[in-house]
């Protein structure tokens, strides 16, 4: 008879295609592996894969074995997790960019330790490509992505849950020269409005790709209008850290989520041009993506909640 553990490993082999790695996220070793699949294949009375090497590859059997296992094992946790109720403990797997997992993800924990006291969760840090091919291969959980990722159309199967929206500002520290001109208002609201001439006379420091998607594009990275106001880039960093250290430091100004000014230290940049608003500001909505349809019942009850 086939077992619901058989195809658990079932999926995770197909998604590896390769029992070593399955094993690696199973924490069961290889031969245990090749056991529950030999008991799958002798239940179904038929092979699942091809063998090539130390590779594995489903066959036209295995395929269409793939689907039914994920709905099978999908409605398996869910009868689970509602009869477990309050007491289920999950380990949830959450990728996207490092400036989302900044923005939500302390926010997501809380709701899922609450939710499902003594949990495990795991942040991996990815752009948002990789982030929603590693939710569609099965690697993740939940991915963070910003409405530009979903504007045209979420591949099949996917849906959307808005975790709200930030703004990412020009920031400047107390550290630096520009702190001279804050009035005490200024302190207070923790900006200050400067002309384009007396910004441009310092130093930035920009990522060499959007923090976002992770495409390379140049002075444009950070999403600063370069082509009316060109400014002098001394530092090009990867790190979202080090772009937030070198900030902190007085060493440069640079773009940051409108959430890092809860560090006393730190204060916004309004630019004024003819004494008009000179808008820099990057508006950035946050969105927690999953699958429903091969989702485990702890997902969809996570998800349920997070939209009241």
């Amino acid at each position: 008879m086939m077992e619901i553990g058989d195809l658990r490993a079932f999926l995770v082999i197909a998604r590896h295609a390769n029992i070593r790695s399955a094993s690696a996220e199973l924490f069961q070793s290889p031969s245990a592996l090749s056991k529950a699949m030999k008991r799958l294949e002798v239940s179904l009375n038929t092979p699942l894969f091809d063998r090539i090497g130390r590779s594995l590859r489903l066959n036209p059997e295995g395929e269409a074995l793939l689907r039914r296992a994920e709905q099978l094992v999908s409605l398996a946790n869910q009868t689970e997790a509602e009869f477990r109720g309050e007491a289920q403990q999950i380990h949830c797997r959450i990728v996207g960019p490092a400036i989302l997992q900044w923005h939500s993800g302390a926010h997501l924990s809380t709701m899922l330790q609450t939710q499902f006291p003594g949990s495990g969760i795991a942040f991996s840090s990815q752009f948002e490509d990789a982030a929603i091919n590693a939710l569609n291969k099965g690697a993740a959980d939940f991915a963070l992505v910003t409405q530009a990722a979903i504007s045209n159309s979420l591949a099949y199967g996917l849906e959307a849950i808005s975790l709200g929206s930030f703004t990412m500002k020009l920031c400047a520290s107390s550290a630096h020269p520009l702190s001279a001109h804050l009035s005490v208002q200024g302190r207070k609201k923790k900006s200050i409005k400067l002309k384009m001439n007396d910004v441009l006379a310092y130093d930035f420091a920009s990522p060499d790709r959007s923090l976002f998607c992770g495409i390379d594009r140049g002075v444009r990275s950070d999403g600063w209008k370069d082509q009316q106001a060109p400014r002098k880039i001394r530092f090009w960093v990867e790190d979202l850290q080090l772009l937030l250290s070198l900030v902190q430091r007085g060493q440069a100004l640079a773009y940051l989520p409108d959430f890092a000014l809860s560090d006393p230290n730190l204060f916004a940049i309004d630019i004024r041009s003819n004494n008009k608003e000179s808008n820099q500001d990057c508006l950035e909505q946050c969105w927690l993506v999953w699958r429903p349809a091969v989702a485990s019942g702890w997902q969809k009850r996570f998800v349920d909640r997070l939209g009241r």
